[in-house]
Order: structure tokens, then C-alpha cells, then sequence
């Protein structure tokens, strides 16, 4: 009976400390997190191998050469953006976790107000960093987005004229990459409708996925963007308890203060009044 008994207290403090630990998640920055690493993933993964099939299609189909030397041709750029693509994956995963972390002790900090944790200046600063932060990445990605849709819409174009072939027979009707400036204007790489290339490009997998590639690219710049909207949310109203948590601990550090002087003052007088009587 007894051991019993035991078991079931075990249990209770098990569930009890389970309980207690799930309570102090801070499940917003946890689906903001979540949400900003899905975009991030979606964007760097997608948007890496979307410019690798740009890379096969201007090979391929428009012949476009690299140039020699270090000059700044397309695929020079193609490779910068490549690299760019890794620092922004790098960065937002230990942007993610400091944001998380930060949200834990935010938590903590207005959970524990008399406990272990105390409201400093450090603390109201970092938080008020994380704001400025996050806004200058959320326009940042706003800048991502809109550059992303570029793509969209020039390989959008060229999928609407490939999936309407039928009808563009004898219409003279040419791709040319010199109009996106992919090329110098002095040199002529363009593809015409009805030509071998033509069908060639439109039939392979190559344009069909890379188009794919960026549309779900740009969900992804989208998805970050609306983490960092959420994070926003999150930081702003961390900020508000955190203030007013902060008045309410001047308040009582005040009030404590001005007991202590009462009792102080109560206690002496007492004293006096025994002292008198003796």
C-alpha cells in the first residue's frame, strides 16, 4: 500500500514537473522559429537549385558561354548570389536560436518577477536590440521577396509561350536574353518559336522544374517574412510586460522600502517609550 502510495506521488511529480516545464515554452517565438526556418530552407534550398537549371538553360538551349577571365558575366553573379544563399542560411539559423533564446528568458524574466530572475536595463536594451533587428531583416526580406519574383515572372512568361506552342505556330516570336540583361546587347543568343531549341527547351525538364524551383523560392522569402512579422508581434508585447513588470518592481522595491522605514521608525519610538517608563 504504502509502495503504492509512492508510485503514485513519483508520478504526480513527474507530471507535475513535465507540466511546469511545458509552461514555460514560449510557443510563439517557437512557431515564429519554426516558421522562419521552413522559409529559409525553402528559399536557400529551392533558390540554389533554380539557379543551377538557369545555369543549364543558358548553356544549353541559348548558348551562352562563360566568360573568360574575372569579368562580371551572368554566371559570376549566379555564383555571388550562390554564396549569398549560404551566409543567409548560416545567419538565420543563429539568428532563429537567439531569437529563442531570448524569448526563454523573456519568459522566465516575467514569470519569476520576484525569483531568481530580476528586470535589469541590460535586459530591456537587449530586447529593444532584437526589435530594431528584426524590423531592419523583415524589410531586408521584403527586398528578397521582390527580387525573387524577377524569375517568377520572366521564366512564367517563357512557360506560357512553351505551353501554347499550338498556338504560336507561324508566329514570329523570339527569346531574347538580352532584353533581362543576361547578355552584352552586341551579341545575338536568341531562340525563336517553331525553331529546334525552341521545342527542345520547352519539352525538357529543365525549364519546367527550375520555374517550379522559383515559385516555391519565392513562398519561401514569403514564409521569412511573415516570421519576421511574427517575431515582431512577439518581441513587441515581450517589451511592453517586460516594462510594465519593470514599473511594478520599482513599485514594490518602493513599497517594501517605505515599510521597512515604517517598522524602523515604529521600533525606535517603541524603545524610547520603554526606555522613558524604565
Amino acid at each position: 500500500m504504502e509502495e503504492d502510495m509512492d508510485e503514485g506521488q513519483t508520478q504526480k511529480g513527474c507530471m507535475e514537473c513535465c507540466l511546469k516545464c511545458l509552461g514555460g515554452i514560449p510557443y510563439p517565438s517557437l512557431i515564429a522559429t519554426i516558421l522562419l526556418y521552413a522559409g529559409v530552407a525553402l528559399f536557400c534550398g529551392c533558390g540554389h537549385e533554380a539557379l543551377s537549371g538557369t545555369v543549364t538553360i543558358l548553356q544549353n538551349y541559348f548558348e551562352v558561354i562563360r566568360g573568360p577571365g574575372d569579368g562580371l558575366d551572368v554566371f559570376t553573379i549566379i555564383d555571388i548570389i550562390k554564396y549569398v544563399i549560404y551566409g543567409i542560411a548560416s545567419a538565420f539559423f543563429v539568428y532563429g536560436i537567439l531569437l529563442m533564446v531570448e524569448g526563454f528568458f523573456t519568459s522566465g524574466a516575467i514569470k519569476d518577477l520576484y525569483g531568481d530572475f530580476k528586470i535589469t536595463t541590460c535586459g530591456r536594451c537587449v530586447s529593444a536590440w532584437f526589435i530594431m533587428l528584426t524590423y531592419i531583416f523583415m524589410l531586408a526580406w521584403l527586398g528578397v521577396t521582390a527580387f525573387t519574383s524577377l524569375p517568377v515572372f520572366m521564366y512564367f512568361n517563357i512557360w506560357t509561350i512553351c505551353q501554347n506552342m499550338t498556338v504560336l505556330e507561324g508566329a514570329s516570336l523570339c527569346l531574347d536574353p538580352r532584353q533581362f540583361g543576361v547578355v552584352p546587347i552586341g551579341e545575338e543568343k536568341t531562340v525563336c518559336a517553331g525553331s529546334e531549341k525552341f521545342y527542345k527547351m520547352c519539352e525538357s525538364n529543365e525549364l519546367d522544374m527550375t520555374f517550379h524551383l522559383f515559385v516555391c523560392a519565392l513562398a519561401g522569402a514569403g514564409a521569412a517574412v511573415i516570421a519576421m512579422i511574427h517575431y515582431l508581434m512577439v518581441l513587441s508585447a515581450n517589451w511592453a510586460y517586460v516594462k510594465d513588470a519593470c514599473k511594478m518592481q520599482k513599485y514594490e522595491d518602493c513599497k517594501s522600502k517605505e515599510e521597512q522605514e515604517l517598522h524602523d521608525i515604529h521600533s525606535t519610538r517603541s524603545k524610547e517609550r520603554l526606555n522613558a517608563y524604565t
